[in-house]
């Protein structure tokens, strides 16, 4: 089961981060959306990014693991926080909601 939810887990962070070092046109957008700056929205990404490769690491090193996953889930507590602050509706709001789920269900059972 870890190792599951430790590879979506990365697959998803990898795709999200991807999106934003690589500052696509969605990127763009929800950056613009969100107040930040594209090299700021840049940063953010560079974070999932070393958060999922963190993931990965910790099937070898579980504490690595439990750290990159606590850092993913601040991540997520600031995208919650900007989704609220910006009056998103529920479908804006709901994938960061279910990947901080998912993250903490991978958190769960590591430990």
């Amino acid at each position: 089961m870890t190792v599951t939810l430790a590879v979506l887990v990365a697959l998803i962070f990898t795709a999200l981060g991807t999106m934003k070092v690589l500052a696509l046109p969605r990127a763009r957008e929800l950056a613009a959306h969100s107040g930040f700056s594209v090299i700021a929205y840049r940063g953010i990404g560079a974070l999932e990014l070393a958060g999922a490769a963190g993931v990965l690491l910790g099937l070898a090193t579980p504490l690595l693991g439990g750290l990159a996953g606590a850092g993913l889930l601040l991540l997520l507590a600031g995208a919650v926080i900007t989704h609220v602050r910006n009056e998103d509706a529920l479908p804006q709001l709901a994938p960061a909601v279910v990947c901080a789920l998912l993250v903490i269900g991978y958190l769960v059972v590591l430990l």
